[in-house]
């Protein structure tokens, strides 16, 4: 929502303004296309040059965020914490072995299918099962679990840091590849000098253009656009990291419902719940789970 006012609000400030000091659009509309062209081209051949098709594929797919926000908001913090207390609380009371079946087969598991969408969240579900599955394995030192998971974590986290860091370096060369365009235009100016002044004006003003939208473009969009999207996923990080907290507490041999509150101090505080909250949501969880 409010990626869609600040678009709007661009477009209103900066045209609304050029409009009323007495500028006149026809000019940047006759030229907007060819120099979209050349600019938009560029970056896009740029782009494609300096990623992987992993790289580009996950950018594509992350354009969205800046327009839906985090993956998982306040029910979803709530609903990962109700789950690991599930599992921790089950491993606690019948010991690791118990939680072979639920980590083994989590399509089939109560546990994990009482909460569907962090069950359809492969990440998540691929941390915790083998997560669990190295402390079923006798993995028992907090220290040492702690470290081998923050890798997992940090590396999820760098390839997905990828794509907002490509989406930055475009930002960073399209005012660059406006002055490209803007030359051109010049080229072309000087092609053509024996032209009246007023003819000459004209195609100078077109190709200022391409400077005005390079810049326009990187610091207007696509500079905020990466912005938003390292926001988003240091966010939906944070989701992860909790998954590792409890587990850590529960490896330091705390009882169920003080590492899921361990977990619960770490959500990102304008939707974290509070401790009633939570304790209200644990005691609801259905009898199969």
């Amino acid at each position: 929502m409010f990626a869609i006012i600040g678009i709007v609000l661009i477009f209103v400030m900066v045209f609304g303004g050029y409009v009323l000091a007495g500028g006149k659009l026809g000019l940047i509309l006759k030229a907007l296309p060819f120099e979209m062209m050349m600019i938009g081209g560029a970056a896009t051949g740029a782009f494609l040059i300096a990623n992987g098709g992993a790289t580009i594929g996950k950018a594509a797919k992350s354009i969205g965020k800046v327009f839906g926000g985090p993956n998982f908001k306040k029910q979803d913090y709530i609903d990962v914490l109700c789950l690991m207390f599930s599992l921790l609380r089950l491993a606690k009371t019948k010991g690791v072995i118990a939680i072979e079946q639920h980590i083994e087969k989590p399509s089939e598991s109560k546990i994990f299918q009482t909460y569907p969408k962090i069950a359809n969240d492969h990440f998540a579900v691929d941390l915790i099962c083998d997560s669990m599955r190295m402390i079923t394995m006798g993995m028992d030192d907090p220290h040492q679990f702690e470290e081998i998971v923050s890798k997992e974590l940090e590396k999820h986290h760098a390839e997905l840091g990828r794509a907002q860091s490509a989406m930055q370096t475009v930002a960073d060369g399209t005012p660059a590849l406006g002055i490209v365009a803007a030359v051109l235009g010049v080229i072309k100016t000087m092609s053509s000098i024996n032209e009246p002044p007023e003819i000459l004006g004209k195609m100078i003003g077109g190709a200022l253009v391409g400077t005005f939208l390079g810049v326009f473009l990187a610091y207007g969009f696509i500079g905020p656009f990466a912005s938003r999207m390292k926001q988003v996923f240091d966010d939906d990080h944070k989701f992860y990291e909790i998954i590792r907290d409890t587990m850590v507490a529960h490896l330091h041999g705390l009882p169920p419902q003080i590492a899921i509150e361990i977990g619960r101090k770490s959500v990102p505080s304008e939707i974290q719940p509070s401790f009633a909250q939570l304790e209200e949501a644990t005691q609801s969880i259905p009898a199969a789970a």
